[in-house]
């Protein structure tokens, strides 16, 4: 008997040796897309589409200070594999319900676990750390290596002045995107997420990042200019101050060797792969939300309530036809509060100035009173945000919190973050459940992607960290249109974005030109219009002047009414910048955006999802001379047809809107 127990245990010995080196593979439920794990000596996974590599073998570890994860000798202890089918409810989305469909393999090592998921439409990985003390992280290895020189959209960071190369680090996250091949990377720059890859045969590969709460966000370079795109990191920082800066911002002073502080049992970020073999298919992908960490069950965020802004940044306070001089002052806000309230708006935006300088949020400037103008929107239906930049208010946020949210202040716009090392990121996470103990919300501006914290939060209502209209304020050389028709596959596909549209000035492509105080954009009306519908944006700025506004009530009408958050989100089609079509249900209302380039093009939608019936359609449409007068549109109702079509004629720079509604 000891000699037949003995060589069975001999025999499971060298069983679980070959396991431990031996390849894993893991498919997605429909087993369209697979991933095969190495595990000998460094780990390698590669991605397969429909048995075609997509990825090729790319190397991920973890630098600690006092080792490697997973160590060279260390070997897999188990190989647990899951499956989930389930559906997540959503706050404050792009839909009310969300399927989490995936398979999982989770390895085990002796000090950490390894995880990977396989979704119908993309492929993640993280850490966990088993260790039971603190440690710290040197480096990280990403690498995401490509069979062949593939292109790419790459957001570089925007070069500065700051010198070393370290110096991008401290960026603003907005950039429009270099379409090269991955060879050809600038190795000058930095590149921010998300990115995107696309194959010959129409494969696009969105790389970005989620589930980030302690840990240095990821930028991506490719200094040997191969075929291999490799993870960055910022150090973390042991000092920091506003340098020559006006304190809206804080800038590294001296940095650690390692790039983050970590605690036992750490879970690290999830690094993401989304994929579509249709460019359509990139305008409805969850996986940055799934992925993120749920809000805790116990917590409750009924109060968070979504909501148009009317703004007064971009448009410079430039009210006309009253009898009052415009700028910081009560007589301003107060008619930005009545026309929100007559045209039922939620909330007005006191952007910069409405308090003395940017290093004190508590000496508010001479001319406002802001407890008066808190007053006055409460009577009117009407709350008020204010604008705080990072450096002021990572101070103390809890005092900021405490003291606005009593005066009747709803929420603060964080502006001037700049950067993703660890201590800002953490800073994300922590003002976020500050904010919710004193129900505020939070739109985060100056800053990187949102990698899911509003799904852990779901106060935080919207991210900047996109190239948005504010920039045609003073960019004469920018293509914003083209931009316009890109980011609904890459940059959304992060999740929600605050871009501020809305503007009634509206150029074509000839007469377009900055000006900062009277700023318009690029492209149609319409163009404009479909933004609020294709773009998603819980909390969504009106960028222009009431006054503007007063005179366009029929514009002003439709984007007051349309909704922010949505119970169902359908792709209809779309190519990277050429043009996106979108649908969308709030209750029993569908809308339809369709966003164009400066192309003139005419489509077909199908519709057929609708159920059968009649169907009434209002549409807003690029009107005839649109090409030439930007802002020329129709309004007209249809009917939709019985194969349920929709014909959409779009001019250059154009946009198209349908609200559809039984009879």
């Amino acid at each position: 008997m000891k000699k037949t127990f003995l060589s069975i245990a001999m025999a499971a010995l060298s069983l679980a040796a070959f396991a431990a080196t031996k390849p894993y593979s893991l498919k997605s439920p429909d087993g369209t897309i697979e991933v095969k794990i190495e595990t000998a000596q460094t780990v390698r996974y590669s991605v397969f589409v429909d048995g075609r590599q997509v990825l090729a073998p790319s190397a991920v570890s973890l630098t600690l200070t006092d080792g490697v994860l997973p160590a060279s000798a260390s070997k897999v202890r188990k190989a647990l594999k899951s499956c989930v089918d389930a559906t997540v409810p959503a706050q404050a989305y792009r839909k009310a319900l969300v399927k989490d469909c995936h398979n999982q393999l989770e390895l085990v090592y002796k000090d950490c676990k390894l995880v990977f998921r396989a979704y119908d439409n993309g492929v993640a990985y993280r850490f966990v750390s088993l260790s039971k003390k603190p440690f710290q992280v040197k480096d990280e290895q990403v690498e995401f290596a490509f069979p062949e020189d593939w292109n790419a959209y790459v957001p570089y960071v925007c070069q500065n002045d700051k010198g070393a190369f370290d110096g991008q680090l401290h960026n603003s996250f907005e950039n429009q995107y270099a379409y090269q091949t991955v060879s050809r990377w600038d190795v000058s720059h930095l590149a921010f997420l998300p990115l995107m890859v696309e194959t010959p045969w129409g494969v696009k590969m969105c790389i970005s990042e989620a589930d980030l709460l302690d840990y240095p966000g990821m930028f991506l370079y490719n200094g040997d200019c191969d075929r291999t795109l490799s993870g960055y990191f910022p150090k973390y920082p042991t000092s920091k101050s506003t340098g020559s800066g006006d304190g809206r911002s804080l800038y590294v002073q001296s940095t650690a060797d390692y790039i983050a502080e970590c605690h036992p049992g750490q879970q690290f970020p999830w690094r993401l792969v989304g994929i579509s073999r249709d460019d359509s298919e990139l305008l409805d992908n969850d996986l940055v939300y799934l992925l993120a960490s749920p809000a805790d069950p116990s917590a409750d965020f009924s109060w968070v309530k979504p909501g148009k802004v009317a703004w007064d940044w971009w448009n410079n306070c430039n009210v006309y036809g009253v009898d009052f001089k415009s700028g910081i002052n009560n007589d301003t806000y107060k008619y930005y509060i009545d026309f929100a309230s007559e045209s039922g708006i939620a909330y007005i935006i006191m952007d910069e100035g409405w308090s003395v300088g940017f290093e004190d949020l508590f000496h508010i400037t001479p001319g406002i009173d802001l407890e008066e103008l808190v007053e006055y929107g409460r009577r009117k239906n009407v709350g008020i945000i204010l604008w705080a930049g990072y450096g002021p208010f990572q101070k103390d946020v809890e005092k900021a919190c405490q003291v606005y949210s009593r005066m009747g202040i709803k929420g603060f716009k964080v502006d001037f973050m700049d950067s993703c090392d660890q201590p800002v990121v953490e800073f994300h996470r922590d003002a976020a459940a500050i904010a919710a103990k004193y129900n505020m919300l939070l739109d985060f501006h100056g800053t990187y992607k949102p990698t899911g914290l509003s799904r852990t939060y779901p106060n935080v209502l919207n991210y900047e960290g996109v190239y948005g209209l504010e920039n045609l304020k003073w960019n004469n050389k920018c293509d914003q249109v083209t931009y316009d028709v890109t980011i609904p596959f890459i940059r959304f596909f992060a999740g929600s974005a605050d871009y501020t549209q809305g503007a009634m000035r509206n150029a074509t492509k000839a007469n377009f030109r900055a000006v900062y105080d009277e700023a318009m954009s690029q492209g149609t009306r319409c163009h404009q219009l479909a933004e609020y519908v294709v773009f998603s944006s819980p909390l969504n700025m009106l960028c222009d002047s009431p006054s503007n506004y007063m005179s366009e009530p029929e514009c002003t009408a439709f984007i007051a009414e349309v909704p922010e958050v949505w119970d169902e989100t359908v792709s209809l089609s779309g190519k990277v910048g050429e043009y996106a079509a979108v649908a969308r249900r709030s209750g029993s209302k569908w809308y339809v955006g369709v966003l164009g380039n400066w192309d003139e093009r005419s489509l077909t939608l199908d519709l057929g999802f609708l159920p059968a019936g009649q169907w009434n359609v209002t549409v807003y449409k690029d009107g005839v001379n649109a090409g030439k007068v930007a802002r020329d549109y129709r309004k007209c109702t249809e009917t939709l047809s019985p194969e349920r079509k929709l014909e959409v004629k779009l001019a250059s720079g154009g946009g198209y809107v349908a609200v559809i509604e039984a009879k």
